[in-house]
């Protein structure tokens, strides 16, 4: 009954969202004065739900509801009568009374239900929020058959009736009858608001203006939006509105059994991270480019079409729906005596945001006169809330670490607020691994090997698909041309190149996240971030109008993909310990990198299909009349990245022990093996990602007779595979050995390569390049598994030579978190070879017409790696030497430190 009523209540709340069009009409109203009208319901609504929240812990929910009904029914019937601007504002504020029942509603239901159910309860009640959509369906038929004052009547009506009805159908709350059988006064206002001085409370305020405050604004602002921008009608654009606030009302219910279920931080961080996004692509305002070129003019446009939007609007309010449950999840829970006054206040605070926030998107539209700024603001607005959990958990996080408290709880932040046995009953969901010793066999053989194993099988997808999105222009670039878009080969080696770019300078970065932020977060973010190119490269591609540039700026956040890699690594690092190393990092790097290989094997067939229909786009026609769908070469991805997305968030661990600032992993700028590793990785991977990358461009330029982009998808697979199946071999006999055969091995494909280059015109030349470059993929992916090997065992010797005064437990942790940077950190300078290999491609192209000159330099490189691997990690007397021959133990460390 509390949710039906609710849900009369919310729908006169909204009812502005469509009588506000015609009133703005018929009076003239500026965007400023109808983002004030629609507002001010929602300012009585918020201010009243403080109070509303206190009178119901004190009299009951049953009395205070029906009368807050019966007092917004009488204040909406007037409205009808109203003739004035002024008079509107004044029934308007006795109509935001109706909104004012949410904090009577989360009082009253609260109390009949456990607070293990307080999150599917609340989340139920909450779920009447699709009275707005109640509004937005019926409204625009009652308007347009009967004028706006028929609707002000009919809903003061029904609202009126329903107090009534809910009057006769429920009871008093068990605490209210409790305390009239006993006698019991009421807590008094002042001890009822006693929470409010708490800084947490704050804070979820401000998750709730977000979540519930910018819901109501939208809902109010976008048949007016709709309206403005795509030329609908009321009656349509009611309808479409809907599409938003149906979702983000019915599934409040969900989010609340998922807050009960996996926790409500979980929920707050998937609500925050997917609404970054879609805010990112709805604050895009439609814009025509002119660039003045140097044979004339070039235009293009952006813009967001009516479908496009409708879907990003409709997942953005599915995810609000889930973070207003979560929010008041946490309220029953922390401040289970004060839920009406706390309640009450984050409501207010919320629905201040339904206020504050229509009046500034019509004071931005007026001062800007971009209709995108609505989104610009909400999109700054989530970015801060964000910012502002994330790092308040980690400081309680980092607290607790500090403070030796051995249990932490599934919300950091109740370490002061639940008992002891609460807080040992959340830790064990908890994704928070406070003790983590693979070292140890019996605690790796008891629990360690399985939660290693799943992190590791979740971060490999996430990592496939970065690396899919990473080298996707590896394969655009060659389907450029046949689709209207006319690149000289330079500029097309340009864009194959400038992702190695951009990918390897963000490894920089991403290799000191892991231990910031945490492994699971930040997997899940860069894994979201991929959605910005692959979006980008299915519009950008559908038009042969698409200036260069635009190009070179996807290209470049494609990198975003590259970056990818060494955070993962690092990540995958600290699970394992140090006689699995070897084979885990090789099965997350190699499985990762056939991201490139099955990038390169799907593209060319999904682009010949119109697999997303209507909501894909028209497709290119070519001149021998056939058909591409190129934008499939970007959209294949989305549903993918979201999936893995929500995997890499319920299904992966932070560990405790792993958290360091970036000051404490500077330290490695400081050791001479990681440069030296940098400069090995690099022929390495380096090579890997770059041939990867120039190998289909430049098959079908050396041989353009041979139909070439059907088989070039094998190189990267090759190179993935032997990576994946022989970490084993180093970790038997010994990264730094396997690494030297590595390199005389690449010296041998790189003159095989320029052989058959040689001989070119000659029958079954091609197929000898090709097998050259299968040799040199596969001993490319050796060589990546071999020096990664080489890092934990390299800095174990070094760390325990550097800092002898250390226990052995902190010398263990020294060089694991050491051994992470590196491993990131080598990655990073590795990846330039993603774009250096296809620049010096073409480079050597257009000065000397052949890749002849870029082979050689290859080759001279990998002499000068083999020779420095020898001389500091495999000749006699070298670091390695004694180790990899069984001589000496790998470390002063023990194995059980």
């Amino acid at each position: 009954m509390s949710t039906f009523a609710f849900t009369i209540c919310f729908a006169v709340w909204t009812i502005f969202s469509i009588i506000g069009i015609q009133i703005k009409e018929d009076l003239g109203l500026s965007d400023t004065q109808f983002g004030l009208l629609v507002g001010t319901p929602i300012l009585t609504g918020s201010l009243s739900r403080i109070f509303l929240g206190i009178w119901t812990d004190q009299y009951g929910g049953r009395l205070v509801f029906s009368l807050t009904m019966l007092a917004a029914a009488l204040a909406t019937f007037l409205l009808s009568w109203a003739d004035s601007y002024i008079v509107m504002l004044i029934a308007a504020l006795g109509v935001g009374l109706a909104g004012g029942s949410f904090a009577v509603g989360i009082a009253y239901v609260s109390k009949w239900y456990s607070q293990k159910k307080q999150g599917t309860a609340l989340g139920i009640f909450g779920a009447g929020n699709v009275g707005a959509a109640v509004t937005k369906l019926l409204a625009p038929l009652v308007l347009v058959a009967y004028g706006w004052t028929a609707v002000a009547q009919v809903w003061a009506v029904v609202l009126a009736a329903t107090a009534i009805f809910f009057w006769f159908t429920t009871e008093d709350d068990p605490e209210i009858e409790s305390r009239k059988r006993s006698g019991e006064k009421p807590r008094s206002a002042l001890m009822q608001l006693e929470p409010l001085r708490n800084q947490q409370v704050w804070r979820f305020a401000l998750y709730y203006f977000f979540v519930f405050g910018a819901f109501v604004a939208l809902a109010l602002w976008l048949p007016n939006y709709l309206i403005s921008v795509y030329g609908l009608d009321i009656k349509t654009a009611g309808l479409l509105a809907a599409a938003y606030s149906i979702p983000a009302s019915l599934f409040r219910a969900y989010g609340g059994y998922l807050s009960d279920r996996y926790g409500a931080r979980k929920v707050m961080y998937a609500t925050f991270g997917v609404s970054l996004i879609c805010l990112f692509m709805l604050s895009y305002p439609e814009t025509d480019y002119i660039i003045h070129g140097i044979q004339g003019e070039i235009k293009f446009s952006t813009s967001m079409g009516l479908v496009p939007f409708v879907v990003t609007i409709f997942v953005l309010g599915f995810f609000m729906s889930l973070g207003k449950a979560a929010v008041y999840k946490h309220i029953p829970v922390y401040y289970p005596e004060n839920v009406g006054s706390v309640g009450g206040l984050v409501g207010m605070i919320g629905g201040l945001g339904g206020f504050i926030l229509p009046i500034a998107f019509g004071a931005m539209n007026d001062l800007t006169g971009i209709w995108t700024s609505c989104y610009m603001l909400l999109f700054l607005l989530v970015g801060v809330a964000l910012a502002w959990m994330h790092f308040s958990v980690r400081q309680m996080e980092h607290r607790a670490i500090g403070e030796h408290i051995s249990e932490l709880p599934e919300f950091p932040e109740m370490e002061n607020v639940q008992s002891a046995s609460v807080h040992k009953k959340t830790h064990a969901t908890g994704k928070v691994l406070e003790e983590w010793e693979p070292e140890d066999e019996e605690f790796w053989a008891d629990r360690g090997a399985k939660i290693a194993q799943r992190n590791l099988w979740i971060s490999i997808p996430c990592l496939l698909l970065a690396f899919s999105v990473w080298l996707v222009w590896s394969v655009v670039v060659a389907k450029l041309p046949s689709i209207g878009f006319n690149y000289t080969t330079d500029q097309l080696f340009w864009l194959a190149a400038l992702p190695g770019l951009s990918g390897a300078t963000l490894r920089i970065f991403y290799s000191f996240m892991v231990p910031i932020f945490g492994g699971r977060l930040w997997t899940t973010f860069t894994t979201l971030s991929l959605m910005v190119p692959a979006f980008g490269i299915g519009y950008a591609v559908q038009n042969p109008e698409t200036p260069y540039f635009i190009f070179l700026t996807l290209a470049l956040l494609c990198g975003l993909g590259g970056g990818n890699f060494a955070s993962s690594m690092a990540n995958i690092s600290f699970f394992f310990p140090k006689r699995q190393k070897g084979n885990a990092l090789a099965l997350n790097a190699g499985l990762g990198n056939a991201g490139v290989s099955v990038m390169q094997f799907a593209v060319p067939i999904v682009i010949t299909a119109g697999v997303f229909g209507a909501m894909g786009g028209e497709p290119q026609l070519l001149e021998d009349g056939s058909q591409l769908w190129m934008q499939n070469a970007g959209f294949i991805w989305i549903p993918f990245i979201l999936i893995s997305s929500v995997l890499a968030w319920f299904g992966m661990n932070d560990i405790a022990s792993a958290k360091a600032t970036f000051s404490d992993q500077a330290v490695i700028f400081q050791r001479k093996h990681n440069w030296i590793m940098c400069f090995l990785y690099t022929g390495t991977f380096g090579s890997f990602i770059g041939y990867s990358a120039g190998f289909p461009l430049l098959s079908k330029i050396a041989f353009p007779d041979v139909d070439s982009l059907q088989y070039v998808f094998l190189g990267p697979l090759v190179g993935a595979a032997s990576r994946a199946a022989t970490g084993w071999i180093s970790d038997k006999w010994g990264g730094g050995r396997v690494t030297f055969w590595t390199f005389l091995l690449m010296i041998v494909a790189v003159a095989g390569v320029l052989y058959f280059l040689g001989i070119k015109e000659q029958e079954g030349a091609f197929w000898g390049f090709f097998a050259m470059f299968m040799l040199l993929f596969f001993a490319t992916g050796v060589g990546n598994a071999s020096t990664f090997q080489m890092i934990p065992i390299i800095m174990r010797k070094e760390v325990g030579r550097l800092m002898p005064e250390l226990p052995a437990n902190e010398q263990l942790r020294n060089a694991e978190k050491e051994s992470a940077a590196i491993i990131g950190f080598t990655s990073a300078i590795a990846a330039y070879g993603a774009f250096f290999i296809p620049k010096a491609y073409g480079s050597s192209i257009a000065m000397t017409g052949t890749p002849n000159a870029a082979l050689w330099g290859f080759l001279i490189f990998y002499a000068a790696c083999a020779f420095v691997t020898w001389n500091y990690y495999t000749r006699r007397g070298s670091l390695l030497h004694d180790i990899e021959r069984g001589r000496e133990a790998a470390a002063p460390i023990p194995a059980t430190a």
